[in-house]
């Protein structure tokens, strides 16, 4: 805990620490600063210790400093710019800005265009003071259902971290100091708001909430601020605003008040009638209002406070050109803004450039808001009269097919410009593209098949992954044919294996071999080829159940997935070498063997797709480390290495194979006891990683290398993030994360901080294991952390208990070598017996494990009292970076200088 001001911040670790604020890893950290992540690493440690906190999160919030420039006091990123002056709402302001210093949700509850948004834009500015962490003004009138998180995440600069919940990334990043979360619009999302609101007042209470909404939330404990029409001030506004278009407009109070009295005091219905008194003059504006109320009032089916809007937009409606009126209606189709290609795309029978003349009239006229970028949007109860007129007019079918025809090209367009800048192009009309489809019934079609798999893969390279597959099943439904709907269900299914989802990609891969189960007439046309994809598509599943799912939760479907493949293989074309080798590997999976491995990789490296090889390759790595040949899993895993550096990342079926071939490779430089360039893979999995940066499964590739190179202080910050983190993702069964916890263990063991026991503990609550040894992949690991600790703390009772654990057989022979290595150190300390035995029988060891290697040599020296064997460790110890165990072993040679 911080008790004072901490020591002198240097100007570098000045930097370091605003790029922490932004959430950047260490590796965007070192690009941004153009210095080594090492170097980096070595500033967060500084900072660390001189403000006595042990992670990043407390870091950031008693430094002082915020997580991005729209969290700096005096600054909400979003607040909608204005060029006109505000007037009147003093009494709403001052209730509002008071009920803000609590913490109950404040709502402005009012009708359309009465100046809510305007009137919450003032108030975040007022306010935003009062709130150091910054926030958010988010408009939520373009959002989709089931998008308002998604939209929230957005706009406060954050990303999914699968499988953490992204409700749990929001309030994290809310729960940094005191934020301001503004939404408005809400009136067509209240439940999502209303679910949101709630979950955000349990995890971050401090965070203020503004709701501006034309109905009330309904929400416990909320602040209800109605915002009624104006009164007094009406007139004010109206003369404001018609003399910043005429600035010697002059007209008699009591006419004023007059016109404002019969626009009801709206602010919107204000000014769009002040827009044209220049034009016609006050009195023609009078007749003109008198007229259009008339036509308007008491149209059935619509809410009394609306009919006066309503009869000023129809008015101005009244007033346009044909081709005026003609492109407005159809504009109500765009939810979230449009730019001049979109608008042509609803007039095919006009040119470019009249349509641009047009958007250009009716800007003038206050119908179109200027967006910016050559971007325009409809005021929301524009767009909702224009959508009236839409439907009467009998154009809204038509309309739909080209905003479709639209959608589909433009996200075609988009997703060919995947290795460019396409990013901001899609933030733009990401809305519109996922409302388009959703307008697009379940059935087959061409033009939404088109978008549904554009938009998959563009919110898969976005990073939406959970999107993704949501927008992959939709084209699945409106394929027009069964390979087209196959193709869309394993590119979801690639999706689900990418965030580690291994259920639902096997449920995926599932659904899509029954989408192409050949009829039963072997003559039939096309029945080999869909025969080969049957089983091409059942041996991926049943790769699966293997690769990405535990014994645990395998599906009892998979049993019965050997006998499915062979039937449809022996029906498969002979020619489809692509399917041969899928179910080549499948088989190698099932079956186990080091022969039927090499059998897999050989029909994968024939057939020539390199997705497939990589993950032959992978199947190939198991057997060689069941048999305990680590180097042999190194050079494979460093061919991995190399294969995906082409690969496009974009493409879920690539990045599933990134993503492993990163953990596998990390895993495997490891194994080998070559910890820098362990570290290395960790580095560039970081800048590579397809998924990104991930509250706790990225940890892992880090923090095992640097316990055992003796990097403590390192481990100390991350390993209680990760654990965090962990546990706000529900704690999911992670037996293969435990061993990093149990590297925390070694850390805290080695270092004497006293939680040796405690990080002990949480490895197998996180294994899900009563004890180490029942764990086949904690087994090995816990043994070495157990048997080195003991070496250190010179704890002898307990060495043959230990030494027995670390000879044992284990079924996942990934950390044997440390286990065996440690295990003969602790025999020869503690004077047992076997001592020599254990010795000799773990030398094997020494030519798969540089750190075994460097450990067997050092127990040689004691054994033995052999001074040119301790040096020999010392040597080894250096090559590998093993800095706490170089330290120790230099203390067996006096004379020796460090």
């Amino acid at each position: 805990m911080v008790t004072g001001e901490p020591r002198e911040v240097s100007p570098r670790e000045a930097e370091v620490l605003a790029g922490l604020a932004e959430h950047l890893t260490n590796a965007q950290i070192a690009h941004r600063l153009q210095i080594s992540i090492r170097t980096v690493e070595s500033h967060v440690s500084s900072l660390l210790r001189k403000y006595g906190v042990a992670n990043r999160a407390a870091l950031v919030a008693l430094s002082g400093h915020q997580p991005s420039p729209s969290a700096r006091p005096g600054h909400v990123e979003g607040i909608p710019v204005s060029h006109t002056s505000f007037i009147g709402r003093r009494q709403e302001r001052q209730e509002a800005l008071a009920a803000l210093t609590h913490a109950a949700p404040v709502c402005l509850v009012g009708p359309g265009g009465v100046g809510k948004t305007r009137l919450a834009a003032v108030l975040a500015q007022a306010a935003s003071a009062s709130f150091p962490a910054g926030g958010a003004f988010i408009d939520l009138t373009p959002v989709g259902e089931g998008f308002v998180l998604r939209t929230v995440a957005d706009a406060l600069g954050l990303a999914e971290r699968p499988p953490q919940p992204l409700e749990s990334v929001v309030a994290e990043r809310l729960a940094l100091g005191r934020s301001l979360l503004v939404l408005d619009n809400c009136e067509h999302r209240l439940d999502e708001v209303g679910d949101l609101v709630e979950r955000l007042r349990s995890d971050c209470p401090q965070a203020g909430i503004l709701i501006a909404s034309r109905e009330r939330p309904g929400l416990p404990g909320e602040r209800v601020i109605t915002v009624p029409p104006l009164a007094g001030e009406a007139e004010t506004l109206f003369l404001d605003r018609a003399r910043a278009i005429d600035p010697g407009f002059a007209a008699e109070p009591a006419v004023i008040a007059e016109v404002c009295a019969r626009l009801d005091g709206l602010p919107l219905a204000i000014e769009l009638a002040a827009s044209r008194v220049a034009v016609l003059g006050i009195d023609a504006l009078r007749v003109g209002l008198q007229d259009r109320l008339r036509l308007l009032s008491g149209a059935r089916g619509r809410p009394p406070r609306h009919r006066s809007l309503r009869a000023v937009i129809g008015w101005s409606y009244d007033l346009l050109e044909e081709e005026e009126r003609a492109l407005l209606r159809r504009l109500a189709v765009f939810a979230g803004g449009f730019d001049l290609a979109a608008a042509t795309a609803l007039m095919p029978d006009t040119p470019p450039s009249a349509t641009a003349d047009v958007i250009g009239r009716l800007a003038d006229k206050s119908l179109l808001g200027v967006v910016g970028g050559g971007r325009w949007r409809l005021l929301e109860t524009i767009r909702a009269f224009a959508a009236d007129r839409l439907a009467d007019s009998g154009e809204t079918e038509e309309t739909l097919q080209l905003r479709l025809r639209w959608a589909a090209g433009t996200a075609a367009t988009l997703e060919s410009r995947l290795d460019g800048n396409w990013a901001p192009r899609f933030d733009l009309v990401a809305d519109d593209l996922r409302a388009t489809l959703a307008d697009t019934p379940a059935v087959p079609d061409r033009q939404a098949h088109r978008l549904a798999r554009s938009l998959g893969h563009l919110t898969f390279a976005r990073r939406f992954h959970r999107e993704a597959i949501g927008h992959y099943l939709a084209a699945a439904d409106r394929a027009r044919d069964a390979a087209d709907g196959h193709q869309d269900l394993l590119n979801a299914a690639a999706t689900a294996v990418s965030i580690a989802d291994g259920p639902l990609a096997f449920r995926l891969l599932v659904r899509a071999a029954d989408q192409v189960e050949p009829v039963d007439q072997v003559e039939h046309v096309g029945y080999a080829e869909a025969a080969g994809l049957r089983a091409a598509t059942l041996a991926s599943a049943l790769v699966v159940t293997h690769r990405y799912r535990g014994a645990h939760d395998r599906d009892p479907m998979s049993e019965h997935l050997p006998a499915l493949i062979d039937k449809a293989s022996i029906a498969a074309a002979p020619a489809d070498s692509r399917t041969a080798a899928l179910v080549a590997i499948a088989r190698a999976w099932d079956q186990d063997g080091l022969e039927l491995a090499c059998s897999a990789v050989e029909a994968a490296r024939e057939c020539g797709d390199v997705i497939v090889l990589l993950s032959a390759l992978d199947v190939l790595t198991r057997a060689y480390a069941r048999a305990g040949r680590m180097r042999a899993v190194q050079r494979i895993c460093q061919e991995r290495l190399t294969l995906i550096e082409h690969l496009p990342a974009h493409e879920p079926s690539a990045a599933a194979e990134i993503v492993d071939t990163f953990h596998s490779a990390a895993r495997a430089e490891l194994c080998v006891g070559d910890l820098p360039a362990a570290l290395a893979v960790a580095d560039r999995a970081q800048r590579e990683d397809p998924i990104g940066e991930h509250p706790y499964l990225s940890i892992p590739k880090t923090i095992r290398p640097l316990a055992l190179s003796g990097r403590f202080p390192e481990v100390f910050q991350q390993a209680p993030a990760m654990w965090e983190a962990w546990h706000q993702a529900g704690s999911p069964r992670s037996a293969w994360m435990s061993t990093a916890i149990s590297a925390a263990a070694l850390a805290h063991g080695l270092a004497g901080t006293g939680e040796f026991d405690l990080w002990r503990s949480r490895a197998l609550e996180m294994a899900r294991m009563e004890d180490a040894a029942s764990s086949p992949v904690l087994a090995p690991f816990a043994a070495f952390v157990d048997a080195r600790v003991a070496v250190h703390t010179r704890a002898h009772h307990q060495a043959a208990a230990l030494v027995e654990r670390a000879f044992a057989p284990f079924a996942v022979r990934w950390y044997e070598a440390y286990a065996r290595a440690a295990g003969a150190e602790l025999a020869v300390v503690a004077g047992l017996p076997e001592a020599a035995e254990r010795l000799a029988a773990a030398m094997p060891y020494a030519e798969q494990n540089g750190w075994a290697a460097a450990c067997l040599a050092r127990t040689r020296g004691i054994l033995h009292g052999d001074r040119d064997a301790l040096a020999e460790a010392v040597e080894r110890w250096t090559s590998i970076d093993a800095r706490f165990e170089r330290a120790c072993t230099l203390r067996l040679l006096p004379g020796r200088k460090p």
